[in-house]
């Protein structure tokens, strides 16, 4: 669920010198953005920091725009699959231990990567179609959840997922609270728990 796993170089493909560059390109991106911010993500920076002239990034990317979105876009080369432990609880507390060590990381790409979305309309897409990638790849945890009987046949799964990572976000970004590492088991249980039947009344003896 990581947006910034590909900044520190994303998927390897067959490609030589190409896949190379490209590589230390998109991690330079990632080490410019959370060093020096979003004003200081310039082509020339990212270019001298790889090490790469700097023609050749506006020759590919053209501007910061085109840098970032290729580092979200990155993301969708990778082979991550959600965890799978047996519960949807479990799946979902997976899910967030996940999220919640990318936004406590310190420094956080991935806090950076979303903050630069606001000031590019192109890494804003882009962050858009990373997330649209995860959510699809996520809705086997309901899914299989449906399929042990823990939730109705039909939960639309991405509420749930929603539900459960929301409160991690809301914190950690737009209030900038605290670490709190019980947060996301707390926000995992109680999605679970708003979407699990009731358990039927006892019958009369």
């Amino acid at each position: 669920m990581d947006p910034a796993a590909s900044a520190s170089g994303p998927a390897r493909r067959p490609g030589g010198r190409t896949a190379r560059v490209r590589a230390q390109v998109l991690s330079a991106v990632g080490e410019q953005l959370v060093e020096h911010g979003y004003d200081a993500l310039t082509v020339d920076a990212v270019a001298t920091r790889a090490g790469v002239h700097r023609t050749t990034v506006y020759r590919r990317w053209r501007d910061v725009g085109g840098l970032l979105a290729d580092v979200l876009d990155a993301g969708a080369d990778d082979a991550w699959e959600p965890p799978d432990t047996g519960t949807l609880e479990g799946d979902l507390r997976a899910l967030n231990g996940e999220v919640y060590a990318a936004l406590t990381a310190r420094p956080s790409v991935t806090a950076a990567l979303i903050a630069a979305s606001f000031r590019s309309a192109e890494a804003a897409a882009a962050l858009r179609r990373f997330w649209e990638d995860r959510y699809a790849r996520c809705a086997a945890v309901v899914e299989r959840a449906a399929g042990r009987g823990e939730v109705p046949e039909g939960t639309a799964a991405r509420p749930v997922l929603v539900a459960a990572t929301a409160p991690l976000f809301h914190e950690l970004l737009l209030l900038g609270g605290a670490e709190d590492p019980g947060l996301p088991d707390r926000a995992a249980r109680d999605a679970a728990r708003a979407c699990t039947p009731p358990s039927p009344p006892p019958s009369p003896s």
